[in-house]
């Protein structure tokens, strides 16, 4: 899910070009798949909490390492600071915000965020502060990240969204986040797509116009 910085020196004797691909480049960086999936990257169980005379447990944030070349976005205060912002009734559902690691097996299907149960998961990001893309973004990604002040740069035949700590720290709380509690407070839609609007959607309601 990383980007490689440099391509290797070509050779004076060799006139085609060998196609090397850094081995940190992402096709795509993402949302988190359903818990289960063979793809996925396997998560720490957090079982639900149960509510206290109808008010919900105090959050727990946990903080794990974010591993050689990676840091994390936000801290564990950024995170009660926000979530503490949302309605009681939107984040009651919510126990656990685990600052996850980056491992192997998440680098070959990287993903920011990712909900499972009560519990939300944030990954960690390029220390660089800067992704790498082997492919064109989309429309959607471009415009989202955008929106937070994620900025693409062309670098040759891969894509650079570089971003500052700032701006990548507004990306994860307002719309990382959002998003993935937004899948907590959806208890109507069972489809994989209208999952993913209703999400979208309240990380646009609660995150972006929230505070803007």
């Amino acid at each position: 899910m990383q980007r490689s910085r440099s391509g290797l020196p070509a050779s004076r004797q060799v006139r085609r070009r060998r196609s090397v691909q850094p081995p940190s480049a992402h096709q795509q960086r993402g949302r988190g798949l359903a818990a289960g999936r063979h793809f996925d990257a396997p998560e720490i169980w957090h079982p639900p909490v149960p509510q206290v005379d109808g008010h919900p447990a105090e959050l727990r944030v946990l903080e794990q390492s974010p591993g050689v070349g990676y840091v994390h976005a936000v801290s564990a205060d950024d995170v009660r600071e926000r979530v503490l912002q949302l309605p009681e009734a939107l984040r009651s559902g919510l126990d656990v915000v685990q600052l996850s690691r980056m491992t192997r097996k998440r680098q070959l299907f990287p993903c920011y965020g990712l909900q499972w149960g009560s519990a939300v998961y944030l990954y960690p990001i390029e220390e660089s502060l800067e992704e790498l893309y082997i492919r064109v973004p989309r429309p959607a990604q471009r415009i989202e990240t955008e929106m937070y002040g994620g900025r693409w740069v062309q670098d040759g035949r891969f894509w650079r969204l570089i971003w500052t700590a700032e701006t990548v720290r507004d990306f994860y709380l307002n719309n990382v986040l959002m998003h993935e509690i937004g899948h907590i407070n959806d208890a109507r839609n069972t489809s994989f797509r209208k999952r993913e609007r209703y999400a979208d959607w309240f990380a646009i309601e609660y995150g972006y116009r929230a505070t803007r």
